[in-house]
C-alpha cells in the first residue's frame, strides 16, 4: 500500500480492503507512470523569498510653467522718439497707452504675438544711467531678414550685425534701438 493523492491509501494491484484496519478503504488505481514518479519524486524546497521591496510613490515632476506670451519692458529716455523708431523703422504697431496727469508715460508696441512695453524714464536714478547693458532681445520672424535689415538701414540706422548665418545655422541680423537695447532678428 502506498500513500496516494489527497492522503488516500492506494491499493496496488487490486486489493480492495485494508488489511491492517479491517475496513474498506477508498481505492484508486494508478498507472505505472504515476507509480514511478511517486516513488522517486522528492519534495522540492523553495529558496526563501526576499521580503518585498516597499513601493515607492510615483515620481512627481513639478508643475511646469505655462506661459501664453512674454513681453519685454524698456525704460527709455525719450518715449516719443522710441515709439516712432519701433513703429517706423521696425514696423511695430502702437497698442495700449499709459498716461499720467495727461502725459504719455508708456506705450505697448505690438508685432504679431510679441509685445514690447516702452516706458518713459523718470530719471530718478540719474540722467547718465546707461540703458541696454547686458541685455539682448532675440525675436524670430518668418519674414525675409535681408529685406527687414534693408528697411532698417533705409531709415538711417546702422546695423550692429549684417544679415548672416549664425554658428548654429540661423540667418540673423542685429540692431540697437535709440536707447541701446540690442535686438537680434532671426529668420525661421
Amino acid at each position: 500500500m502506498l500513500p496516494g493523492p489527497g492522503g488516500r491509501r492506494v491499493i496496488w494491484r487490486g486489493a480492495a480492503q485494508d488489511a491492517t484496519l479491517g475496513a474498506a478503504a477508498p481505492v484508486s488505481r494508478i498507472t505505472p507512470r504515476e507509480e514511478s514518479t511517486m516513488a522517486t519524486k522528492k519534495k522540492a524546497t523553495r529558496p526563501a523569498r526576499k521580503p518585498a521591496r516597499p513601493k515607492r510613490p510615483p515620481r512627481q515632476q513639478p508643475e511646469s510653467l505655462r506661459l501664453r506670451s512674454i513681453a519685454a519692458s524698456f525704460t527709455v529716455n525719450d518715449l516719443q522718439k522710441s515709439v516712432a523708431w519701433y513703429r517706423d523703422v521696425l514696423g511695430f504697431t502702437p497698442g495700449e497707452r499709459w498716461e499720467t496727469n495727461g502725459g504719455l508715460r508708456g506705450m505697448q508696441m505690438k508685432a504679431g504675438a510679441c509685445d514690447i512695453m516702452l516706458g518713459q524714464d523718470d530719471f530718478a536714478k540719474g540722467r547718465d544711467r546707461k540703458k541696454g547693458e547686458g541685455f539682448r532681445l532675440w525675436v524670430s520672424t518668418a519674414q525675409d531678414i535681408s529685406e527687414l535689415a534693408g528697411r532698417v538701414k533705409a531709415n538711417g540706422w546702422t546695423l550692429d550685425r549684417e544679415p548672416s548665418e549664425t554658428p548654429w545655422g540661423d540667418w540673423a541680423f542685429a540692431v540697437s534701438d535709440p536707447d541701446g537695447f540690442k535686438i537680434t532678428f532671426i529668420q525661421e
